[in-house]
């Protein structure tokens, strides 16, 4: 079972913050929490990685239920959508499934909650590949990457 659902994409790591942002609030998602990875693991371990920007998402009507479903459900929110660059002008979009996390709890009614943010994260990553994303355009890409 995968956990994550991804999407490459172009531009600068500010550009697709405000972007998957967007398109997340488009499906009722809000961003709890950011934590600048990278910055974190240079300042624990002395090491650099790429950049990485990790928002702690949810939809908090689902994320109630889920709770009143079982109280464990807490212990696995909020979801993960991270935005990890692969190189120059070039991310990863890297969103955590709900229902894999909460499948975990053995819950056939909280699994059904999970399938639906599942659902919506879907929407928020092919909102990201439509054409209305000048961000994704080819001359876009071809301003990062070279012509192709």
């Amino acid at each position: 079972m995968e956990i994550n659902i991804k999407k490459e994409v172009y531009g600068t790591m500010d550009e697709n913050i405000l972007k998957l942002t967007e398109a997340l609030q488009g499906q009722g998602f809000g961003v709890l929490t950011r934590i600048n990875f990278h910055e974190k693991i240079k300042e624990k371990t002395g090491k650099e990685i790429s950049p990485v920007i990790i928002l702690g998402v949810c939809i908090p009507q689902l994320a109630y239920d889920a709770y009143l479903i079982n109280s464990d459900a807490s212990s696995l929110l909020p979801c993960n959508a991270v935005i990890r660059q692969v190189s120059s002008g070039v991310f990863s979009i890297e969103l955590t499934k709900p229902s894999s996390l909460l499948n975990i709890l053995g819950d056939e009614k909280i699994l059904k909650i999970g399938e639906d943010a599942d659902r919506r994260l879907q929407k928020v990553l092919d909102h990201l590949d439509g054409p209305e994303q000048n961000l994704f355009s080819s001359e876009y890409k071809e301003s990062y990457l070279g012509p192709q």
